[in-house]
């Protein structure tokens, strides 16, 4: 008798942990990559948090640079913290193309989560998933 008002309690704790907890997101919401921050200063464009998205993106910075200088056709460096483009180019494109990289570079193809790292092997690269260990070569920029 004590065993079935043990499983009456029990499943009465267990629902009542199921209506008090929040539910779970989409997997990809809690990747939420931070938004270009930055101004147009003449014919240049001025990227106050790129170090920033860099760190978020947990890549190397050189990296992400060498990726949106050859995607946006455009001549750039590094200053500090900022990044400075020498031409006009709207926060959306930027924002596009960091979307892109991240797609290319960061998420997993398989469970689409962002726990990997770039490994080389001599001459490729594979991007290696931390969390379901999966291993995908992706093109060197």
């Amino acid at each position: 008798m004590t065993e079935t008002t043990n499983q009456e309690d029990y499943e009465k704790l267990l629902n009542k942990a199921y209506e008090t907890i929040k539910p779970v997101e989409s997997k990809i919401d809690r990747f939420e990559i931070p938004k270009v921050e930055g101004h147009i200063e003449g014919n240049k464009t001025i990227i106050t948090n790129f170090k920033q998205i860099c760190n978020y993106l947990r890549r190397d910075l050189d990296h992400v640079l060498k990726f949106l200088l050859k995607e946006l056709a455009a001549p750039g460096s590094m200053r500090g913290d900022r990044l400075i483009l020498t031409r006009k180019i709207s926060s959306s494109l930027i924002n596009e193309k960091i979307n892109q990289y991240a797609q290319t570079y960061v998420l997993c193809k398989e469970c689409k989560k962002p726990d990997t790292e770039i490994l080389r092997e001599d001459r490729l690269m594979f991007l290696h998933c931390l969390a379901c260990g999966a291993k995908k070569s992706i093109v060197k920029i």
